[in-house]
């Protein structure tokens, strides 16, 4: 892989080396006479990997599917490193090696590190160790989780020191000789910046970072919508600029909460603010359970339901753990189940090309493994489609013994009725069932949720709940809000117009653009191949005060191309549909 002849170790071996005037970002058509002709120089003269030619240009056939980032210092040339992700559906490792027979190299989502070159005047100025830090970052970006590499034994040290680890699996191309590599992306960028975090901290104001990732990972918490509130300001003091933005990369209701909870909470705003909930929420679990005709025993509540899925999981998972989670879904669970718990999560990968149907057959065959927690959201977000319950149920009589599903309901109120599986839950003994108040409810600032379980684990689960978890607040304004469902079956009724419009209106905004509706509060646009990527879109409608959100993150099934786009008040969505059309009227490479 690497042709960058520094000693083994971290960035550190070359952190006084000065980087300025050093610029990292996308290659475009131009660099790719340079490109050609470095490999060339580098692979076919240098190392011997190839017969050297007349051209001396080196190409091959996946250069016009694999990503290149580029080095260049003064507008010069300096490097490159190319990635090759799991949507091209080849790699060059299949040349060598039948993945079937590899371990390392049977995941889904797989994304290869491949052809790292940097011109030999530039070599020991840590233009290589930056092109592969930019190239993990790209990865990450496009929700990868794995990566693998083929590098030349003599640089194994320095792999090593990275964080790759060897499959002790060898290959032989030319004169050279290489060992498969992998990695987990988590850990190589935690281990980055455990090690060099100071380091590439200071490089960030040196170097020109192009690429439509940030330099350094924002945090080590899960990343969800939210950039439209945070552009309101972080000491709350421009809070009135929330009419001049468009949030619609929150799945947040565009409608108000029920009359009775607004009053409720307007009426007695003073005394609410100062007084102490009650402890246990008895109340509102009261409500809960009259309301969804199930025992209060099965009910146990949460402020929000990343409140319950922490403790929850966190009482019932350890590191010795399996758990299922379907690819994409909402990304709080992976964040929970493998940073946060540590333990092995295997994914059911959703296709595009079957309309991210879940497959209740191919899941039954999945469970056969044995898991000890199947998570579910249903509908899916963020691919918004929905399972029928009847099909569901199904799969979790079938399952394998000591399989517990957690099934996340918080949008089923836009299914229709009787599609929730509450009833099931109160009585089986293998399934969870989490609701939230807040989207469905318009109370996502208020912070309520419930679960509805078998009477033993939602005892556990309020057994874990700390007093008062519940402000006063959210359990005046959900108690209101269940007590008018007449109410929220006219808003959600109304939000499937909006929505039918909205996706309609983008779709006639470019025949290249592929718009899904969903089942819930949003819409999924998806981008051609080969045109603008999901990143540089909502950047660009950013600018325009319209928030969207880009779902690369969050798996590599989306490709770099889909956004998801909330659906909002017909003013607001007529104007998300402008700034969408304006900003794909930009010329490709232009800000």
């Amino acid at each position: 892989m690497s042709n960058d002849r520094q000693r083994a170790g971290g960035f550190a071996d070359g952190s006084s080396v000065v980087v300025e005037e050093l610029e990292l970002r996308l290659a475009s058509e131009d660099d790719h006479g340079w490109i050609h002709r470095l490999r060339h120089e580098v692979y076919a003269r240098e190392l011997g990997q190839h017969v050297p030619n007349a051209a001396g240009l080196l190409t091959d056939d996946l250069d016009g599917s694999n990503v290149y980032i580029v080095a260049a210092r003064h507008g010069e040339p300096a490097g490159f490193i190319s990635v090759t992700p799991p949507w091209v559906g080849r790699y060059s490792i299949d040349k060598y090696l039948r993945r079937h027979e590899h371990p390392a190299l049977r995941e889904d989502g797989l994304f290869e590190i491949r052809i790292l070159a940097v011109d030999p005047s530039r070599r020991g100025e840590l233009i290589g160790k930056l092109l592969m830090y930019a190239a993990l970052r790209w990865v990450m970006a496009h929700g990868g989780r794995t990566i693998v590499a083929l590098g030349r034994v003599e640089l194994l040290p320095t792999y090593l020191a990275l964080g790759l680890a060897s499959t002790d699996t060898a290959v032989r191309s030319g004169s050279i000789e290489f060992q498969l590599l992998t990695g987990d992306v988590a850990e190589l960028t935690d281990r980055t910046l455990r090690q060099h975090g100071a380091l590439l901290r200071d490089l960030q104001r040196k170097v020109g970072w192009r690429l439509e990732v940030p330099f350094l990972p924002e945090d080590a918490f899960c990343a969800h919508g939210g950039a439209s509130i945070e552009a309101l300001g972080r000491g709350f003091d421009t809070l009135d600029a929330h009419r001049d933005v468009v949030p619609a990369d929150v799945l947040d209701a565009w409608f108000p909460p029920a009359p009775a909870a607004v009053a409720a909470l307007t009426d007695g705003q003073e005394w609410i603010a100062r007084t102490s909930p009650p402890a246990q929420a008895g109340g509102l679990i009261e409500e809960i359970a009259l309301r969804r005709g199930i025992p209060e025993a099965a009910v146990a509540v949460g402020a929000g339901s990343s409140d319950l899925i922490f403790r929850a999981f966190r009482g019932w998972l350890d590191a010795s753990s399996r758990v299922l989670l379907i690819d994409p879904c909402y990304g709080e669970y992976a964040h929970v189940v493998e940073r946060v718990i540590g333990c092995r999560a295997d994914r059911f990968p959703l296709r595009r090309e079957q309309g991210w149907r879940i497959d209740p057959e191919r899941l039954a065959r999945a469970l056969r493994e044995g898991y000890d927690l199947v998570v579910i959201v249903n509908p899916n977000n963020p691919t918004g489609v929905h399972l029928d319950a009847a099909e569901l149920r199904k799969v979790l009589a079938g399952a394998p013994g000591g399989t517990r599903f957690w099934i996340d309901e918080a949008y089923i109120g836009y299914a229709g009725a009787g599609q929730s599986l509450e009833p099931y839950a109160a009585e089986a003994d293998n399934a969870v069932i989490c609701a939230s108040l807040s989207k469905m409810y318009a109370l996502s600032g208020l912070r309520a949720a419930y679960l509805t379980a078998p009477p033993a684990i939602a005892a556990e689960l309020r057994s874990w709940t700390p007093p008062w978890a519940v402000s006063l607040p959210a359990q005046i304004a959900a108690v209101n809000a269940l007590r008018d469902p007449a109410y929220y079956a006219a808003q959600w009724a109304q939000t499937a117009v909006l929505r039918a419009e909205l996706a309609a209106a983008l779709a006639a905004t470019s025949e290249d653009l592929h718009v899904s509706e969903s089942v819930a509060n949003f819409v999924l646009l998806t981008l051609p191949r080969g045109g603008h990527g999901a990143a540089q879109l909502v950047e660009r409608c950013r600018r325009r005060g319209v928030f969207l959100r880009d779902l690369s993150p969050s798996s590599p099934a989306f490709e770099g191309r889909a956004v998801r786009i909330a659906v909002r008040d017909a003013t607001a969505n007529a104007r998300v549909v402008t700034a969408v059309a304006e900003a794909l009227r930009v010329p490709l490479g232009m800000a």
